[in-house]
């Protein structure tokens, strides 16, 4: 079996850190950016089979990386996280093509499932 490579993108280093730590446990490859313009170097260096990004980051945010992404990559699919009760930017972002949107705090196990469902394109819009 091969192993789920992910790109963690999220301006909470310790959050970020955490969850990528809590993926490897599982055996997925996890990358970790912590800002829009590393996320965007990352994925043209080491190009991922899924993104999970956060929606709010301080610079390029999170809905202008997404729309990078789908432009470069449009066969990355990618997860947006939000966080402070705000789904008005997950939808938004399911819009401009993300899969699907996670309200922090996440379920490990879920995001592991939703992201293997968007790998096989299981994933459907609304």
């Amino acid at each position: 079996m091969n192993t789920m490579k992910v790109l963690l993108v999220d301006d909470e280093e310790e959050f970020v850190a955490t969850l990528a730590e809590r993926l490897e446990l599982r055996e997925i490859q996890a990358l970790v950016a912590t800002d829009g313009e590393s996320a965007l170097a990352l994925i043209e260096a080491d190009t991922p089979q899924i993104v999970v990004l956060d929606i709010i980051m301080p610079g390029l945010g999170g809905l202008e990386v997404l729309k990078r992404i789908k432009a470069e990559n449009p066969h990355i699919p990618v997860i947006l996280l939000t966080g402070r009760g705000s789904t008005k930017e997950g939808i938004k972002g399911m819009q401009l093509g993300a899969v699907d949107y996670l309200m922090k705090p996440i379920n490990i196990e879920e995001l592991i499932k939703k992201m293997h469902a968007a790998i096989k394109g299981e994933v459907s819009l609304p």
